[in-house]
């Protein structure tokens, strides 16, 4: 039995949509290994010194069993690359907004005496997610937010947006020790990230918007109207109820 159609309009930007750029799949599966070898020295030092909250009891009672004599051993600093990688969405959401044009406008209008308007904003040679374990409008705002983030910083080699292969958690949590990554930003003169950088700006293009420059025209854009053709489902048939 044929199912009934129905017409559906449906309310659309007249600007030029922004994609993420595309990666065969044998560079996806090579910038992926040479990612988590170069972000295998945080997860052994997370392992070997950063220990998981287990609650106050826990805590409480680690300190009842040390003695008077007894100190904890100082912790050894960090990797240097720790001050180069924001792990987290959030995170990278945030640092993309420190250098969009109104932020920056916003910034320089501020008292000279403020400490935070000294700050200048991060810069990504490459931003790197996880899509595929997570519902794609999480991620829908990244290539715009890197295409006006690259335009703000012309003199900056353009940020480069990598969406790593499916069933790549397993290796991201060898290489971290964090059970779930779903993006992670890697800032420029990275140590030991040559390698990584030089293969990605080979393989994977820039990300354009070109509805930037439409907008600088000025010209008007009607609003797009898409005609979408799709399928009824059966009616429920409704219950006579007798009293």
């Amino acid at each position: 039995m044929d199912k009934k159609k129905k017409l559906v309009f449906q309310l659309d930007t007249p600007f030029s949509a922004v994609g993420w750029p595309d990666i065969s799949p044998q560079d996806q599966e090579t910038i992926l290994q040479l990612l988590c070898n170069l972000l295998s020295p945080l997860g052994h030092y997370r392992s070997q010194h950063i220990r998981t909250s287990r609650g106050k009891r826990s805590r409480k009672r680690k300190y009842e069993e040390l003695s008077d004599h007894d100190a904890p051993l100082p912790t050894p600093p960090a990797p240097e690359l720790k001050s180069y990688v924001d792990l987290g969405l959030s995170s990278v959401t945030r640092s993309l907004q420190t250098v969009s044009p109104e932020t920056t406008v916003a910034g320089s209008l501020r008292n000279e005496d403020d400490p935070m308007a000294q700050l200048p904003g991060r810069h990504y040679a490459a931003i790197f997610v996880a899509r595929s374990g997570q519902p794609s409008v999480l991620s829908s705002h990244l290539p715009q937010m890197v295409a006006v983030a690259c335009q703000s910083r012309p003199s900056q080699p353009p940020t480069r947006l990598v969406e790593l292969p499916r069933a790549c958690e397993g290796q991201l949590y060898e290489a971290l020790g964090i059970p779930r990554v779903s993006c992670i930003g890697i800032c420029c003169d990275a140590p030991n990230s040559n390698a990584l950088i030089e293969f990605i700006r080979e393989h994977v293009s820039i990300v354009e918007a070109p509805w930037l420059q439409e907008a600088h025209c000025a010209t008007y854009r009607a609003t797009k109207i898409n005609l979408i053709e799709a399928s009824m489902g059966a009616k429920k048939k409704s219950r006579n109820i007798t009293m």
